[in-house]
């Protein structure tokens, strides 16, 4: 599902590869890499070591670790270096919770996560820059500051977001062990059977169109993906569903739902734009169009995400209700149904 989804499952790029020459004397790591880079203080190297995003030979060290000849070392963190310079801009943040080292929001639809091509303004990490332009993880240059995960332009919903470096390099890491609880709500095409069920396989680029995204159901390409799903509602020709992300790989959801022949009420990507169910009466194909207005976007929403506080380590829950083009459709739908049934 995404971001939507998703986002995906925390992925972790590489910032710095450092090798130790062949002299080199034995040496405590944060002190190394502080002699190494630029404007790194051993407190930052040691809050990104002790969350697991310095590796040596492939493996998560710890700050203490010594140094030897011909070591390996990487710095990997959740975003992708550099790539475009943040604009901060004065935009309304629906803030859901708030406090010295995290925030949560709930993210409209419509509204791009983290600056890209064809989309270098008006995002949400354009709108962080501007409230919190007096925290330093925000005046870093970083291209995604504080992002341990992100959803699809078009779908709506709740979103952590990281307030300093500590906190990034925490939440990241429960995102990478899966630690996380994310539960969307979808309209989907059909009813699935069974109506609680998982969906498996590996999602990767498509090969025809790398702007979306595919299921190989052989499994030698992309990578694995896990959603767990059951019905909530059944409106005979659609259906509301929760889904449940083990993994969070791009668009998910959204794949994942396409392939096994349920795609997202209105997914223009994956084939849900089109009427898939129901008859071919001019009423109800009217009746359609018009939940399409309502809803002019794919049917998902970003429900609920629960995870440790970074600091504290208290469990946090965080839920949203539902925006207000995917309840219209869901009233739409009950009363279609109701009268159906009443005509019956």
């Amino acid at each position: 599902m995404a971001e939507e989804e998703v986002v995906e499952q925390q992925e972790l790029y590489e910032h710095y590869r450092i090798q130790a020459d062949p002299g080199q004397t034995i040496l405590r790591i944060d002190k190394f890499l502080a002699d190494r880079i630029m404007n790194a203080s051993r407190t930052r190297i040691q809050n990104a070591a002790n969350a697991g995003n310095i590796l040596v030979n492939d493996n998560p060290v710890k700050p203490n670790y010594k140094i030897k000849p011909g070591d390996v070392v990487q710095i990997v963190l959740p975003t992708p270096p550099r790539e475009v310079d943040l604009i901060p801009e004065n935009i309304p943040l629906n803030i859901v919770y708030e406090d010295d080292d995290v925030l949560v929001v709930n993210k409209p639809a419509g509204m791009v996560v983290h600056p890209a091509y064809g989309n270098y303004t008006g995002t949400l990490v354009n709108a962080l820059m501007w409230h919190f332009r007096d925290l330093p993880l925000f005046s870093s240059g970083e291209t995604r500051p504080g992002l341990v995960h992100r959803i699809d332009k078009n779908t709506s919903g709740i979103l952590v977001i990281a307030k300093n470096e500590f906190a990034l390099n925490r939440l990241s890491k429960q995102f990478f062990d899966r630690t996380t609880d994310r539960r969307y709500q979808a309209l989907i095409w059909g009813v699935p059977d069974p109506r609680e069920g998982t969906i498996t396989g590996n999602v990767g680029r498509s090969i025809r169109d790398r702007k979306v995204m595919q299921v190989f159901s052989d499994g030698n390409e992309g990578k694995p993906a896990v959603t767990h799903y059951k019905v909530l509602e059944d409106f005979g020709y659609i259906s509301l569903v929760e889904c449940k992300l083990e993994t969070g790989r791009t668009h998910q959801i959204r794949v994942h739902f396409s392939y096994i022949r349920h795609p997202l009420f209105n997914d223009e990507e994956y084939g849900g734009s089109q009427i898939l169910k129901g008859t071919t009466f001019a009423k109800y194909q009217q009746f359609i169009k018009n939940c399409f207005k309502t809803l002019p976007r794919q049917a998902l929403h970003a429900k609920s995400l629960a995870f440790d506080h970074p600091v504290t380590g208290k469990r946090l829950f965080f839920d949203s209700d539902l925006p207000d083009d995917m309840v219209q459709v869901i009233e739409k739908w009950r009363v279609y149904i109701s009268g159906r049934d009443t005509e019956m």
